[in-house]
């Protein structure tokens, strides 16, 4: 699979509650990741700690990653895409809606919360995950608390800026 290149007349169908806001938003930039959800066994429960991911254009290029930023006060993880060129955007999310995809991780509007660097992230307002598969914590319990578990996944991810 590949995504196709930033296409301001080509906004993914979605749930309404997923769409970027307004009629001031558009997309700049469209993605496909491939890469894994981790997870880490606390001794109850599978706790996500973050995305590493690779982002691709649609000639299947490498064009940036998608990781973990850091941890907010909750200890949940920040995500965070950043381009080969060096920019960077980092995101919270906004809400979620369930895949179509059985066992698949939701779909997810999430805002900016910080850009940095010129660059393809630069001016991103909101990022859309569609189009999930797979990723979801595993249904078996861990053997060891601080087991990890890689979960693969792929999605695609648009990115907005103001019009």
């Amino acid at each position: 699979m590949r995504a196709e290149p930033g296409n301001d007349n080509r906004v993914p169908d979605v749930p309404e509650q997923l769409q970027a806001p307004g009629s001031t938003n558009k997309v700049h930039f469209h993605v496909f990741a491939v890469g894994v959800q981790n997870y880490v066994w606390n001794g109850t429960t599978w706790t996500f700690v973050g995305p590493d991911a690779v982002l691709l254009d649609s000639d299947g290029g490498t064009v940036g990653i998608h990781y973990t930023y850091g941890y907010n006060a909750a200890g949940a993880p920040i995500p965070a895409w950043e381009s080969q060129s060096g920019s960077l955007v980092v995101g919270a999310a906004v809400t979620n809606a369930p895949s179509p995809n059985a066992n698949s991780i939701p779909l997810l509007l999430l805002r900016a919360v910080s850009t940095e660097g010129p660059g393809i992230f630069e001016p991103t307002t909101y990022i859309q995950r569609v189009n999930t598969v797979g990723g979801r914590a595993p249904s078996t319990p861990g053997t060891t608390t601080g087991q990890r578990a890689p979960v693969a996944y792929t999605a695609e991810y648009y990115f907005y800026r103001e019009k």
